[in-house]
């Protein structure tokens, strides 16, 4: 197995992104991100996934955080697809349920090549401290719209709007770091099609 690493530039009117995803490390991060809570949440999916990660980002949050939460997806969803190479011998599936206190969150995903989200998640408040709550779910549009994955997002209780979010990513990096593992018993590509 080659290295599964990838890193992407993003340079738009809006953003300036460099994003670097090593899919086989160890949980290792480096985040420059101007929107606080998006960068704690990145946090918790790098360690809780055991992937390498690192991002400087720059963004026009004067206006608001959704470019930068956007622009942030994208670079991690198509880190992602170039980091996942020819899918040769992955588990393809990824199942994880995390509770946060009183929160649930249960993500499930495939490596399908196919992008879709499902997101089942109405947080009690409209705002993390400064972070609308909302853009949450742009984020994993983002991401599931660039890497290619179907992503399956389930938050069933939860009365703490930040548990919630936390637990939801806690879930993803799990998730992800079991689509991604290497099945010993799986030769070649994980479909009947021989392609992803």
């Amino acid at each position: 197995m080659g290295q599964r690493i990838a890193q992407i530039k993003r340079d738009t009117t809006e953003t300036q992104i460099e994003l670097a995803l090593d899919l086989d490390g160890e949980g290792s991060r480096e985040l420059t991100i101007p929107v606080p809570f998006l960068r704690h949440m990145l946090d918790l999916f790098a360690k809780h996934g055991g992937f390498d990660l690192s991002v400087n980002a720059n963004g026009d949050i004067d206006i608001d955080d959704h470019h930068t939460v956007e622009d942030i997806g994208i670079a991690l969803g198509q880190a992602f697809r170039e980091a996942i190479g020819d899918k040769k011998g992955i588990r393809r599936y990824g199942n994880r349920f995390t509770p946060m206190d009183e929160a649930l969150a249960q993500v499930t995903l495939d490596i399908s090549g196919r992008s879709f989200l499902v997101f089942n998640a109405q947080f009690p408040k409209e705002y993390v401290g400064t972070f609308n709550t909302e853009l949450v779910e742009e984020f994993f549009r983002a991401f599931a719209g660039n890497a290619g994955v179907t992503l399956h997002i389930n938050v069933p209780y939860g009365t703490n709007t930040h548990h919630m979010i936390e637990a939801i990513f806690k879930a993803f990096g799990g998730a992800l770091s079991e689509a991604v593992a290497i099945d010993p018993k799986m030769k070649g590509i994980p479909s009947t099609k021989g392609v992803l």
